[in-house]
């Protein structure tokens, strides 16, 4: 029997292919590796490791740098007594309120939480009222953890400008790349 030069060639192609997949899945990880809980995924008695939340009182924790450009900041101190939010119950706001913010050292909230009104035509609002969208704010922002990474992370931010590390641009940018 015969064969096509283009036939040769598929079954050499194909047989490479499979040759890379395999040897890519020589690296298996465990079931003990797979879990959160170190343990085989099937077992229920392990419990997942203890974290560590922070218990300083707001104002004096040690604030992270974005994890990305314009990432919610994560919460630097306790939120013992601050959660669960509820409507007209979100504690956060005394003092992440833009006018109100700077006089107790806190972070100002974004711009993005209450200048922009994503639910209508005009897209802009000039009043100081947050967003229903942006009331709740553990949605977004958590705790800072002392807890050891599940995973090594090899990410590496990049910020087209440096202050993004530390405030967010997403107000100035958020249309950016749309018509």
């Amino acid at each position: 029997m015969k064969l096509s030069k283009g036939l040769v060639f598929a079954s050499v192609g194909a047989s490479l292919v499979f040759l890379s997949v395999a040897q890519a899945v020589k690296e298996v990880l465990s079931e003990e590796e797979l879990g959160y809980r170190n343990a085989p995924l099937y077992t229920e008695e392990a419990a997942p490791p203890e974290v560590q939340y922070p218990t300083e009182p707001p104002g004096t924790g040690k604030k992270f740098s974005r994890a990305y450009e314009n990432a919610p900041p994560q919460i630097p101190h306790s939120v013992e007594g601050l959660v669960p939010i509820k409507p007209g119950q979100n504690a956060c706001l005394g003092c992440h309120m833009p006018d109100v913010a700077k006089s107790v050292g806190a972070t100002p909230m974004s711009p993005t939480h209450y200048k922009l009104d994503l639910f209508t035509k005009g897209g802009k609002k000039d009043e100081l009222k947050i967003d229903p969208a942006r009331y709740q704010c553990v949605m977004c922002h958590a705790p800072q953890a002392n807890a050891k990474p599940l995973v090594k992370n090899v990410f590496k931010p990049e910020f087209r400008d440096p202050q993004a590390k530390e405030r967010s641009t997403l107000f100035n940018r958020w249309k950016e790349g749309l018509p």
